[in-house]
């Protein structure tokens, strides 16, 4: 058996499984005082040490060329920007600031310095931006180009999980859906476009902005379940639902599309939302009046866009505005299925 027979859920699976049952029960972390609160299976790790208040997170995250991007769809400095932000990202995902990061480099013996020069640019630039510094790493020599980003982070309090949803929550986002793929799609399909949508979809799929204040508001507000929507809104929901034991459903209609998005591509905007990727919002589940509570307070495209029901665990249903299921489609990433360029 190869591992694209058992797909991206049950290769996460198996390795869970192993990592958990053949571990030795004793660790050096436990030497140090160091309670580990989440363990594997959610978007980060976390620790706390002894009676500090703060939490540690940890991350890492991989891009490698002629699967998560392509030189024609995603310059140099924009894909430095990018293999930090899928990683911060999940930082925010928990509540949490990043603090340092490692940079690990796969690269052919031909690429040029100044190339080099420009991902480290955007790596920078990123940084800078969200507090973090970049301090050490490795690199290797590679038939392609490839990116391996290990960051910290930290935060006060308990960090948001996928395993607490239960039935009867509200499910919501905090931004825009599809706006990543939809820009991906433009370029895929007409590569010289430009104008005001152009510009605008690109700069989603090259330059997602990581939700790290966003996130601190919702663990402010006691939202306890939270990730982020990095494969898809559809497959992320399912993550969710499997790590709580539970399904759910989506209101196609409530998804917060942006004007410039379904004005471009109203055929394929839902799908977009749906199944896109990249779009680095933040999901999060509560009770109705805590979630509703939280929207009203949120601008830039969140919104309520389901509920989580007994059933199935991971199963989700999207159903349009007169309740009916819509077929579900390829609505995310699994990192073993077909090469995407």
């Amino acid at each position: 058996m190869q591992i694209k027979d058992l797909g991206e859920f049950g290769v996460i699976d198996l390795l869970t499984r192993m990592v958990v049952d053949q571990r030795a029960s004793s660790s050096n972390g436990k030497t140090f005082s160091l309670d580990l609160s989440v363990d594997t299976g959610d978007d980060t790790a976390a620790w706390s040490a002894g009676a500090k208040a703060v939490t540690d997170l940890f991350t890492t995250d991989t891009m490698v060329e002629g699967v998560h991007f392509t030189r024609e769809t995603t310059p140099w400095e924009d894909l430095g920007w990018k293999s930090l932000a899928s990683n911060i990202s999940d930082v925010a995902s928990m509540g949490g600031l990043p603090t340092y990061a490692l940079v690990t480099l796969g690269l052919p013996p031909e690429t040029e310095v100044l190339d080099l020069e420009s991902l480290y640019k955007g790596m920078l630039q990123i940084s800078n931006e969200y507090g973090l510094a970049i301090v050490g790493g490795d690199m290797v020599r590679s038939p392609v180009v490839f990116i391996t980003v290990a960051l910290t982070g930290a935060m006060q309090g308990q960090p948001m999980i996928r395993t607490s949803a239960r039935p009867g929550d509200l499910v919501a986002v905090t931004g825009h859906l599809g706006s990543s793929g939809g820009g991906l799609k433009l370029m895929l399909e007409n590569p010289s476009e430009r104008g005001e949508a152009a510009d605008f979809l690109m700069r989603s799929h090259r330059r997602p902005r990581p939700a790290v204040t966003v996130g601190q508001s919702l663990v402010e507000s006691e939202i306890t379940t939270a990730m982020d929507v990095s494969d898809g809104m559809a497959d992320d929901l399912s993550k969710l639902c499997r790590a709580s034991g539970v399904s759910a459903k989506i209101f196609a209609d409530r998804l917060p599309v942006h004007p410039i998005l379904k004005n471009r591509f109203p055929h394929d905007s839902v799908d977009l939302a749906l199944g896109g990727g990249e779009d680095y919002v933040l999901l999060f589940t509560g009770s109705p009046s805590k979630v509703n509570h939280v929207v009203s307070g949120l601008t830039g495209g969140a919104a309520v866009v389901g509920e989580i029901t007994d059933g199935e665990p991971g199963k989700v249903t999207v159903v349009d505005a007169q309740g009916i299921e819509i077929p579900a489609g390829n609505r995310g990433w699994d990192h073993f299925g077909p090469a995407q360029a």
